[in-house]
């Protein structure tokens, strides 16, 4: 799979998150006429990345956002109540889009190294297409409030989890070399988040995702695959 094959089944896309939050927070928001809502919720999150990138999330006001996003306060407000709940709002969406597309494509896999190369790929290319949501969920992470930080920390634990079992099932069956599977989870984990949190770094050089996706599995499978004659052993 390459990230344009990818990109053209999932059909993944920040205005399919907008288009997802606006349906999942309908009660919320006062707002029926979907495009509409669409395309503000693109005006209000472009505003917040730009803010926060300035003076961070938690000290921007919503005066700030009017200023930005060119909507009035009373506008705005037709969206969310407040800061928290617009953050909550593009959290808990982001989140359960993520893990969604995660376990329906390794859902029909059942060779663990198959699996793993999944869901490295599945993860990167997620974060390429959707690069300004993760990267603002990362670096606010340090100033949510509790209950936020305690989901964020929640998914990105779950994410750890869900490699750590694909590793753990394919040591089991001689896949994989014995190896501590939570530090490798973790360490797996940083190289993905590398990919979006320092986007820069690999955009001086050239580097495409479907590049250091090849790269990050082929260190990764250098160190856990078991070659022949370990995995006839088993």
């Amino acid at each position: 799979m390459t990230y344009r094959e990818f990109i053209k089944t999932a059909k993944i896309s920040k205005e399919k998150l907008y288009r997802e939050i606006y349906r999942a927070n309908r009660d919320k928001i006062q707002v029926k006429k979907e495009a509409t809502v669409v395309r503000n919720l693109g005006r209000i999150f472009d505003a917040a990345l730009k803010i926060s990138n300035e003076k961070g999330f938690q000290a921007m006001s919503m005066r700030d956002f009017s200023q930005e996003t060119g909507l009035s306060l009373g506008a705005l407000y037709t969206y969310f109540a407040s800061k928290d709940e617009l953050l909550e709002m593009i959290l808990r969406q982001g989140r359960e889009l993520v893990m969604r597309v995660l376990k329906t494509h390794l859902a029909a896999i059942r060779d663990p190294a198959a699996r793993l190369e999944t869901a490295i790929r599945l993860h990167l290319y997620l974060t390429e297409a959707l690069q300004p949501w993760f990267y603002f969920s990362f670096m606010e992470a340090k100033s949510m409030n509790p209950v936020a930080k305690e989901k964020t920390i929640a998914s990105e634990l779950a994410t750890d989890q869900l490699l750590a079992g694909i590793l753990e099932e394919g040591q089991r069956m001689g896949v994989f070399k014995p190896r501590d599977t939570t530090l490798a989870a973790g360490v797996i984990k940083a190289l993905l988040q590398d990919w979006y949190v320092k986007r820069w770094k690999f955009a001086r050089r050239g580097i495409e995702v479907d590049r250091y996706a090849d790269f990050v599995l082929a260190y990764v499978m250098s160190f856990h695959k078991a070659n022949d004659g370990e995995a006839e052993s088993k």
